[in-house]
């Protein structure tokens, strides 16, 4: 299966990553994993501010803080993974990718909110749910 991850580094990717090493199933040589971060875009007139190659270097930086604790669990458990930033609103970027990639399934952690509460804040889990073509697999 090819696999797409969406992380932020927050404690609900730590969440997700840990559930994923606890099902062996998931841990399948025959899977292909995807480590995708979305740093949000500095809005257009903040970033005129700022020279192209200090904007890029920031989101690089960013992903990559990210990416740095991931890296290290993915060879501890000897995941072959391929990793890739964009930059972006997360639920369109994700639904996007995981759409266009062809991946099999997306696997992300949820904040695991009531239905009121996605109902009044919306998440980046339900907005994700509600336009990729892609199943989803949410681990709360």
């Amino acid at each position: 299966m090819k696999i797409l991850l969406p992380v932020d580094g927050s404690p609900f990717t730590k969440r997700m990553l840990a559930w994923l090493v606890t099902h062996e199933e998931w841990l399948a040589a025959s899977h292909e994993y995807t480590v995708l971060t979305v740093v949000p875009m500095i809005p257009p007139h903040a970033a005129s501010m700022f020279p192209a190659d200090q904007l890029k270097s920031y989101y690089e930086d960013t992903a990559e803080a990210i990416f740095k604790p991931i890296r290290k669990f993915t060879a501890k458990h000897d995941l072959g993974t391929a990793y890739v930033s964009k930059i972006g609103h997360a639920p369109e970027v994700i639904a996007k990718m995981a759409d266009k990639g062809k991946f099999d399934l997306v696997i992300m952690g949820s904040h695991g909110h009531s239905n009121l509460m996605n109902l009044v804040t919306g998440s980046v889990a339900t907005r994700v749910l509600a336009t990729s073509k892609v199943p989803v697999l949410l681990v709360r």
